[in-house]
């Protein structure tokens, strides 16, 4: 029998080859030996961007843990004390960074791990999903007004009309997409539809129910202006903290540059990282929007893909121990599922 591979999986295999091939052109293409040299200045200086992205880790939790709160159950004979607590809640953030980064998924992977992880604090599928789903809406939201600035800015440092011209039909061209999300999302019973849609193939089952429970936690969710708000603006100051990480690496790479520019840069690589979101980890994409952004604030190839290589280098310290953490854990939980009776 022949074996089909899922679409999604395929996709990311397809753009992971793009990606690569991509990476491995602007490599050959550079003087390798001089990006190493430059990465290599910078010493051990380099590894404080790890404790540093605890704050990005924190602004997302913090955003998240207000989402989730109508659905956290208190500890029995607590005085307000949640079983998914906020030290858990930042472990899960990190594990679901580190499989969006570092592992073959689409950036939705690392949201399906933390709707799991969540689960063993008592909190139902069904409102963890809705907030998952209500933070993917608000991250392209906070997204959207993170780069804006980055083309205002990018307007302002000198770059050729075409430059800014392709960015903002790009922008334009996948507006609706978070719009038309949120709307569906929030007034469309699209989870009730598309099993209503498979009930003919599949039969009738509990999927019903959970497909209706789904878009109730959906509505609920997305009905609560105020947590939106206060997450979507924490998400938009986690882009802005990214951008100091730019900052940062420039000045150990001994060419310092304002804040504004490493806003830009910063955001006119999520931009396209979240449009090429089918491409695992943003592998090449991420070099070459470095590469071509920093011709503009004149950035040599070899000094863009040094500071893409130290943010690279940021994704495994702080992804893989959390990947490690996160497979202990599974690991306990099952171990303990054989020993009981």
């Amino acid at each position: 029998m022949r074996r089909h591979i899922p679409l999604v999986k395929l996709a990311a295999y397809l753009g992971g080859l793009v990606g690569l091939s991509v990476l491995i052109v602007l490599v050959v293409r550079s003087d390798f030996a001089e990006m190493w040299r430059t990465l290599h200045s910078a010493g051990g200086s380099l590894l404080w961007l790890a404790p540093y992205r605890l704050l990005f880790f924190l602004l997302y939790a913090v955003g998240w843990r207000s989402l989730l709160r109508p659905y956290n159950p208190l500890v029995p004979g607590s005085s307000g004390h949640r079983q998914a607590g906020f030290g858990f809640l930042f472990w899960v953030t990190m594990v679901r960074e580190g499989i969006d980064r570092l592992l073959p998924v689409a950036s939705v992977g690392g949201g399906i791990a933390g709707v799991r992880l969540v689960g063993w604090r008592g909190i139902s599928t069904a409102g963890a999903a809705a907030t998952v789903a209500a933070e993917i809406v608000l991250t392209l939201a906070a997204l959207y007004v993170f780069t804006v600035v980055g083309l205002f800015l990018l307007s302002d440092l000198g770059a050729s009309h075409d430059t800014l011209r392709h960015v903002l039909i790009a922008l334009v061209l996948s507006l609706p997409m978070p719009v038309v999300t949120g709307l569906l999302l929030r007034y469309g019973s699209v989870f009730g539809r598309i099993e209503a849609f498979l009930r003919p193939m599949v039969g009738a089952s509990t999927l019903s129910l959970g497909a209706a429970a789904l878009d109730r936690e959906l509505r609920a969710c997305l009905s609560r202006g105020r947590a939106l708000v206060f997450a979507g603006v924490l998400q938009l100051l986690a882009f802005f903290s990214a951008s100091l990480e730019i900052w940062f690496v420039l000045r150990l790479f001994g060419h310092p540059i304002d804040l504004g520019v490493a806003v830009m840069l910063e955001s006119m690589t999520q931009a396209m990282r979240h449009l090429a979101f089918v491409v695992p980890a943003g592998l090449g994409v991420q070099e070459a929007v470095f590469v071509l952004f920093g011709h503009v604030v004149g950035l040599s190839s070899e000094l863009a893909l040094a500071v893409s290589m130290a943010k690279r280098l940021r994704e495994v310290l702080c992804g893989v121990p959390a990947l490690v953490s996160w497979q202990w854990a599974e690991a306990s939980r099952l171990h303990a599922a054989v020993r009981s009776p």
